[in-house]
């Protein structure tokens, strides 16, 4: 397998290699044995120590696909679509609409689960029932009697996970992920990592990039986390972002015939939406797909969702014209659609590896009353999403394993040229954090996109899509502050 670098255009020496440790050399030297799985693409499993300060101890496997280079291959690819708990085989699998046919042309486009998620030795809690239940518990409770359920509820999703995956949840954080990430850059036989990484994957990348600066060859982190503050913080400022996605959505449905408010108003439509978010708090709306009551939690899970992309907008028109009338079917379908709900009743493990990974990655308070008052602050930011977000995070109060690594910032020193992407009116991840990530990143060049939705790369924008193929390719970063 040809070594990454062997082919960059732009005359550069390749980037220095740390040496791994010499109990390590068993991973960084094992050879994978590569099946076809259909489309193109090759899968294999690698192994990883399940501690790395006990690396001749037990393993544990990720799960890797590939889709080989096309035309003058430099090296490997390496993707992660963020969460945490996506996963990474099922985004290369979409690689035709995910990654340019430039770079597909140049590169084994690789995804993996990292660990913990998916196919790669996953966390397990709770059944599709007991999932049914907690997401639907109203995480905007306006009585003692609801608080009492929310924090039952959280409590019992932590109990679970410490019940069913004990062993795996310490060692699921961000730092082992990135660990492992070294390893498969060795494995595939690559000099230097590169990397794209979107939303919780510009965490994952940044923090390799942190631990192992002299392995780095391109780094593009689209839609940039900020590591550094702390996680309540950051509950309220991404719940201010779908606020703002909310009302460009809003701006833009008045424009359009199919509009489902009867305000003309940008502030009159988003009361339309905070009368039927405690309209469906106080009488669930009908669902003619299940059992589930769909309150307003589910609710503010299918408004959200088609805030991460603008493509989606129409659906989420047509969504709110039919629960305007009563019927929350359509919202409860696309709420499933992002928390990973099948059709018949079961769930991906990614609810359950996103709180595995956010709760060991950072401190949370342990008291509830810190939530309610976080809750009651964030709902002043952010209106209709403030509430939701916060208490979302609940379980991570009565987490079994608490953060041994808390918030800090990620500088990379003596990295190469690392690309952070930020959107504007990003739902999910809000344009300061990726100035913050780039401040931070000592060798950060900040790429911005004015536009909407969650990431900018192959989301419409050929001034994006340009900037980042070319660094892919010839590690040539964009000019600083470029917009697009």
């Amino acid at each position: 397998m040809a070594l990454l670098g062997a082919g960059c255009s732009n005359g550069e020496e390749p980037p220095r290699i740390a040496a791994p440790e010499a109990s390590l050399a068993p991973y960084y030297e094992q050879k994978p044995k590569w099946r076809d799985c259909d489309g193109g693409f090759e899968c294999a499993g690698i192994e990883v120590p399940l501690d790395y300060d006990q690396p001749t101890g037990e393993r544990i496997q990720l799960s890797v696909i590939r889709l080989p280079a096309s035309g003058n291959r430099i090296g490997s690819l390496l993707l992660n679509p963020g969460g945490p708990g996506g996963s990474g085989i099922d985004y290369a699998r979409s690689a035709e609409s995910n990654i340019s046919a430039k770079l597909r042309d140049r590169f084994d486009i690789v995804g993996f689960d990292p660990r913990g998620v998916g196919d790669s030795t996953p966390v397990t809690c709770m059944s599709g029932k007991n999932l049914d239940a907690y997401i639907g518990l109203d995480m905007s409770p306006d009585s003692p009697a609801e608080t009492t359920a929310m924090d039952r509820g959280s409590r019992e999703f932590a109990a679970r996970c410490q019940e069913k995956s004990a062993k795996l949840l310490p060692h699921v954080g961000t730092v082992d992920a990135a660990r492992d990430m070294d390893v498969l850059r060795a494995v595939l036989g690559d000099e230097g990592l590169t990397y794209l990484g979107k939303s919780y994957g510009t965490y994952l990348g940044a923090m390799y990039a942190d631990l192992f600066p002299k392995n780095v060859r391109a780094l593009v982190l689209d839609g940039a986390v900020d590591p550094a503050i702390p996680a309540l913080t950051s509950n309220a400022l991404q719940s201010k972002g779908f606020e703002v996605a909310l009302t460009a959505f809003v701006e833009n449905c008045l424009t359009a015939a199919d509009c489902p408010f009867t305000s003309r108003t940008v502030d009159g439509a988003l009361a339309e939406i905070s009368a039927l978010l405690a309209r469906a708090d106080k009488t669930p709306l009908r669902n003619t797909l299940d059992d589930r009551k769909i309150n307003d939690t589910w609710v503010a899970f299918g408004i959200a969702t088609p805030l991460y992309d603008r493509n989606s907008w129409d659906v989420l028109r047509e969504a709110l014209r039919t629960a305007f009338a009563g019927d929350g079917t359509y919202l409860l379908r696309i709420a499933d659609i992002l928390l990973g709900r099948k059709a018949d009743g079961t769930y991906s493990n990614q609810t359950e590896a996103n709180k595995a990974i956010n709760c060991v990655d950072h401190a949370y308070p342990a008291n509830l009353s810190a939530y309610q008052d976080a809750a009651a602050d964030a709902a002043k930011l952010s209106p209709r999403f403030g509430e939701f977000v916060m208490w979302d995070s609940l379980p991570c109060a009565y987490w079994p394993v608490k953060s041994a690594d808390p918030d800090r910032k990620l500088t990379a020193n003596g990295a190469p040229p690392i690309v952070v992407v930020g959107t504007l009116r990003d739902p999910a991840t809000p344009y300061e954090w990726a100035e913050a990530m780039a401040k931070q990143l000592t060798s950060a060049v900040l790429l911005t996109y004015n536009g909407d939705g969650h990431t900018a790369y192959m989301s419409g924008s050929t001034c994006i899509d340009t900037a980042i193929d070319t660094y892919m390719i010839t590690r040539k970063p964009p000019a600083p502050s470029t917009r697009c």
